[in-house]
């Protein structure tokens, strides 16, 4: 089966939009490992903080207490840090989804933070204390550390427990990603090399080497450009010479010159006869007559594909094989042919306007079957046409019908 490079360079487009994707989540999730850093250096930072808050000097209060005011100030400005850097946070946030959590752990860590900045205030700010009360206040500083130090570990250690967390989610979307980049790549790959293949053997001058066609264009382009002049088109006796297209004979060499072309088609074969104009009948004179067949072999003509052949195999007939992908376009396309003559129009001194219109005979020609069998069974066909009405096309399966309701 032969593939299209216009949709194959559509799912490429696709294919290189997810590379950017995963490039760009890529980018992502290595700031949000940054961001994981960041946030063990800001604990870790408070950290110190807490500890420089207890070893104050207070044998000069004015300077304990400048140093004690921007610290514990710090201190709260460190965990809003902490709330900006969950809001980058992609994994967390819609894949682990702990942000409850998370928040909560911030929301006890401000409580114990304004509980030892207030523990601190009252050691190094109170010049009025006795003794007892100094010792009270230490010990009360000194509780207060250890809580916020101990929930600051604990924090820490989700922390790391949610990066390994992450970390095996990242490794496995890191993995698929990479298998399917790297398969995608390889029959991406393939098929490029498929196409730069048949557009190698289009520019072949003599066409020397053996090469099946892959692409649907370059198979229409190889088709286009087999169509050479033929020795029947040299040859006067296979040109009706009324209409410049091909008559019996001819037919008969066109065909056989073009029927492998494109094996895999449906062939038609379809006999299309003018209504009310025969030889017997001839209603028309000789230069009218003629300029109409050569307007209905114009009009078939202009639907004809290369591996199509057109003739005029009679006086007012005309016959038409074609080479489509599916039975219902060979008789679309033959039904197409049929209503573009429909609406020809002929302007007659003595007539005034007159419209010229066919019936026909459709077939699907069977592999089994020769050309002349073919034709055989079309005219039949077109028999039962001419005789339930004009200006439309019988197949088989009408015969039939007709039939059964006999």
């Amino acid at each position: 089966m032969k593939r299209s490079i216009k949709r194959i360079f559509w799912h490429l487009k696709f294919y290189l939009l997810f590379i950017f994707f995963a490039a760009t989540l890529s980018v992502a999730l290595l700031f949000e490992h940054e961001l994981s850093y960041n946030k063990i250096d800001n604990l870790m930072n408070q950290k110190k903080i807490i500890t420089s808050l207890t070893k104050l000097k207070k044998d000069d209060i004015e300077l304990a207490l400048i140093q004690f005011n921007g610290k514990s100030t710090q201190l709260l400005q460190e965990i809003e840090k902490l709330r900006t850097f969950y809001k980058y946070n992609i994994t967390e946030k819609y894949i682990l989804r702990n942000e409850n959590e998370y928040m909560q752990d911030l929301d006890i860590l401000v409580q114990l933070t304004k509980n030892f900045n207030q523990a601190a205030a009252q050691y190094y700010t109170d010049k009025k204390q006795t003794k007892e009360q100094i010792i009270q206040a230490k010990k009360n500083l000194t509780q207060a550390f250890t809580r916020i130090n101990t929930y600051i570990d604990t924090i820490i250690f989700k922390d790391i427990t949610y990066n390994k967390t992450k970390f095996i989610i990242i490794k496995n979307i890191g993995i698929a990603f990479f298998i399917f980049i790297f398969l995608a790549t390889l029959f991406y790959r393939n098929l490029l090399n498929k196409i730069y293949n048949d557009i190698e053997f289009l520019v072949q001058v003599d066409k020397k080497d053996a090469h099946e066609i892959f692409s649907l264009e370059a198979d229409a382009i190889a088709l286009r450009m087999n169509r050479k002049t033929t020795m029947q088109d040299n040859n006067p006796n296979n040109i009706d010479q009324v209409t410049g297209i091909n008559n019996y004979r001819g037919m008969l060499n066109a065909y056989a010159a073009k029927k492998g072309l494109k094996s895999s088609n449906f062939t038609s074969v379809t006999v299309f006869e003018i209504d009310n104009f025969s030889k017997t009948n001839r209603v028309f004179p000789q230069e009218i007559a003629q300029a109409i067949l050569k307007k209905i072999a114009y009009t078939i003509s202009l639907h004809e594909q290369p591996v199509d052949v057109i003739a005029r195999t009679d006086y007012n007939q005309f016959t038409v094989i074609l080479s489509r992908a599916s039975k219902e376009q060979t008789f679309k396309d033959a039904e197409l042919i049929r209503e573009s003559i429909a609406e020809l129009k002929f302007n007659l001194a003595d007539k005034g306007q007159i419209k010229i219109t066919v019936s026909g005979g459709h077939i699907i020609k069977p592999n089994n079957t020769n050309l002349e069998e073919a034709l055989k069974q079309a005219k039949e066909i077109l028999a039962h046409a001419k005789a339930t009405g004009k200006n439309k096309i019988l197949q088989i399966r009408d015969l039939a019908h007709n039939e059964i309701n006999a």
